[in-house]
């Protein structure tokens, strides 16, 4: 898609918002009403309808637009509502469902847990209503957290294809309840939660299908995928075990005993349980659209919708981004034309000009939005998602070649804001879009997310998957920042990401933050265009503070890519892709020049935000110097505005690194970045203003190096070295000082 084209995208998405004034210019629109309490048919402002009853009194208007106006308050949903292709707009009109003026409705499908009784230690325990099984819970609006344990290494709880050691171990051998309990799993970019099934001595087995769908060899996954599961050599260890009454010891956790169907819950401070609202989801899905063409929904709430699925024996056996293997068979494979994506609050399938604006999204079990089933020409813009299971929204589907009438397009997902997304599923994505054409994302502010921000494209290198629908698509002007969190422990993905050859696609305009920023290997991209991404175009993006590479396209089949005129604070490698270019770009930057400034301030969903300037580097104007070189890894690549080149030298004592600025400074902080083997370990970093460090001040550091590790210090030096404090090498990426 070249301007032009994004040009009239915008212009189709302004169409589609102002439709309906045009639309009345012959008739006013018909308004009906409904409240929380609504009932009949009149659907007036003083006998309001259920939601259903206005869904089916809007079905008998004709020749003019219906506007559905739901009054303030909480609408409990034991069931989603349905539109069908019977609730569209006929003729040229529009269906409207709103907030009514000065009204904010919430679609919720969540269950109140009330009678808290208190337990002698501390913990409070109700029981909940059959045929509910509480996955989250709310307390006063706030999540809670299902009580969790220490992370277990794979050398006690060793994974196999059929289960797991370190019952003994972990103590789950004696606990009352383990078949409760889950292993929360991350390997690499997956993510995996199997309850327990059982115990017999030190061995754990797990509900089925979960851990097969979560283990290799189930030919319906690629090849390659068989090295990211629970029995690969990349597992290390379980993340932590969850849902265990031996495990309630933090405030604001909880746990769920199915056997006597009660719920126990540690307050944090201040909570009064007798006045807590204690809310759990229920309802998976809250509205759905199905087939329906000319809808807006506009400045309504969608919270507490609940996502199944994971409490069954399917479990959550994640392959990427909140997408996940069910069923105990299937078909063979490779390409992920059968993953299966999460319940969502709002859903559309197989729509036609709808229109989703101003929705608040909140407190959700799974994800919010999707679109799907060859949904075309909608709109998902201005709303916000706030504290989700799961991903925001999902755009598109998984099947390369779908049927004309199946296929995703002309979409736009535009100034919409996702903060705490994937909050329970980490391999969830903000923004997923699948086999899109002309789908614009433009505009939106993701922050603070465990993987991904934004993800366009399917289907790796598979045979099945190299020639699709995807073309033409926009990831334009977006604000990511403190992505790929590493606390979360998820790799290998991007503050953008692609995959699948997708001619005329463009990202261009996004200001990107902290991606995997203070990472624990080197990894994490700011934009990825991974495997078979191609023919894509990269330029006038600002990326700054990115764990490994600004820009990656590492597989040579990933072909024709071209980075040009991006500002970043490091360098990456060349693009390895088959007539990929790398051209024009302002690299290696220690301040952010002002148009730079002025790309990163206007991208994102407020048209104008903050910009985390660059922090000058006294040490590239310095001298660096180290004990002993291997190779060609000299001490020079530590201040060469470089994080993807090394400094290395021999395996020695006291093996040092250091650099001579020149001048005595005040020194403000000092960031250290680790080599790509993560080698640097237990280590003195040292500021001084004599060459004899006669008056040196010393920091440890214990443990690795991060990327970076920050070291504030706020003293003059002139001279900066880092000194092993036994034998072994100094190996650095990038090493800055900063006034």
């Amino acid at each position: 898609m070249n301007g032009t084209r994004l040009i009239l995208a915008l212009a189709t998405t302004a169409a589609l918002l102002s439709a309906a004034p045009a639309a009345q210019a012959g008739a006013g629109p018909r308004t009906l009403h409904a409240a929380p309490d609504g009932s009949g048919s009149t659907c007036s402002p003083g006998r309001p309808c259920s939601l259903d009853g206005a869904r089916d009194a809007a079905r008998a208007v004709h020749g003019r637009d219906v506007r559905v106006e739901l009054a303030d308050g909480t609408y409990a949903l034991s069931e989603p509502l349905r539109l069908g292709e019977a609730d569209s707009g006929r003729d040229g009109h529009t269906v409207t469902w709103t907030a009514a003026p000065g009204a904010e409705p919430v679609l919720s499908g969540g269950r109140a847990l009330t009678g808290w009784t208190e337990n002698a230690d501390g913990t409070w325990t109700t029981r909940a209503p059959d045929g509910i099984t509480p996955r989250q819970l709310f307390m006063g609006g706030v999540r809670a957290v299902r009580a969790r344990g220490d992370s277990c290494p794979a050398s006690v709880c060793d994974a196999t294809a059929t289960g797991m050691t370190g019952a003994l171990a972990t103590g789950i051998a004696d606990w009352a309840r383990p078949t409760d309990a889950e292993a929360v799993i991350r390997v690499r970019w997956r993510n995996y939660h199997c309850r327990i099934a059982s115990v017999t001595g030190d061995l754990m087995t797990f509900a089925q299908p979960c851990w097969t769908n979560s283990a290799s060899g189930t030919g319906r996954t690629g090849p390659a995928w068989d090295t990211t599961t629970v029995d690969s050599a990349r597992y290390t260890k379980v993340s932590f075990f969850e849902n265990a009454r031996e495990l309630l010891d933090q405030p604001g956790e909880f746990v769920w005993d199915a056997a006597a169907r009660t719920v126990t819950y540690l307050p944090r401070a201040g909570e009064d349980m007798r006045r807590a609202e204690a809310v759990t989801p229920v309802t998976e899905n809250l509205l759905t659209l199905d087939g329906v063409h000319d809808v807006r929904i506009t400045g309504l709430g969608f919270a507490h919708a609940a996502y199944r699925r994971p409490s069954t024996d399917e479990g959550y056996a994640g392959t990427q981004a909140g997408l996940t293997l069910t069923g105990a068979t299937g078909p063979v494979d490779h390409a992920g034309r059968h993953y299966t994506k999460p319940a969502a609050a709002l859903t559309v399938r197989g729509g036609r000009h709808v229109v989703v604006e101003r929705a608040d999204f909140a407190r959700l079990g799974g994800a919010g939005v999707i679109f799907e089933h060859g949904t075309q020409d909608s709109v998902l813009t201005r709303s916000r998602f706030t504290d989700l299971s799961s991903g925001a929204a999902y755009i598109g589907d998984t099947e390369p070649l779908p049927a004309a009438e199946l296929a995703g397009a002309r979409n736009t997902v535009s100034y919409n804001t996702v903060r705490r997304a994937g909050v329970e599923y980490t391999d969830a994505v903000g923004i997923w879009a699948g086999y899109e054409a002309e789908t614009v994302i433009d505009h939106n502010t993701l922050d603070d997310l465990p993987y991904s921000g934004i993800s366009v494209g399917w289907g790796w290198n598979q045979p099945e998957a190299r020639h699709s629908v995807l073309r033409d698509n926009r990831v334009t002007n977006n604000r990511i920042t403190d992505v790929m969190r590493v606390a979360h422990d998820q790799h290998d993905g991007g503050a953008i990401y692609t995959q699948g050859a997708q001619p005329g696609t463009v990202i261009s305009g996004n200001y990107v933050n902290r991606s995997a920023y203070g990472n624990t290997e080197r990894d994490g991209n700011g934009i990825y265009l991974d495997e078979q991404s191609s023919h894509i175009t990269v330029t006038r993006n600002v990326l700054t503070r990115v764990g490994y590479k600004w820009v990656s396209n590492w597989a040579d089949y990933g072909i024709d890519n071209h980075a040009t005129g991006n500002w970043t604070d490091t360098a990456a490698p060349s693009l390895t892709g088959t007539g990929s270019t790398m051209t024009g770009n302002h690299t290696g930057l220690d301040r952010l020049p002002a148009e730079a400034l002025r790309v990163a301030a206007s991208a994102g969903a407020a048209g104008r935000g903050p910009v985390e300037q660059l922090r000058p580097d006294l040490a590239r104007a310095g001298t660096a110097t180290q004990s002993s070189t291997d190779g060609a890894a000299t001490a020079a690549h530590a201040t060469d505005g470089d994080t993807t080149s090394d400094t290395r030298t021999l395996a020695e004592p006291g093996a040092w690194w250091q650099v001579d600025l020149g001048a005595v400074h005040r020194v403000g902080q000092v960031e250290i970045w680790n080599n790509s083997s993560m080698t640097t370990a237990d280590f003195d970093v040292r500021l001084a203003t004599t060459a004899d460090f006669s008056d040196a001040t010393t920091v440890h550091v214990t443990g690795r190096a991060l990327r970076p590790t920050l070291l504030d210090t706020d003293r003059e030096a002139r001279f900066v070295r880092i000194t092993l404090s036994g034998t072994g090498r100094v190996a650095l990426a990038h090493v800055l000082v900063h006034p």
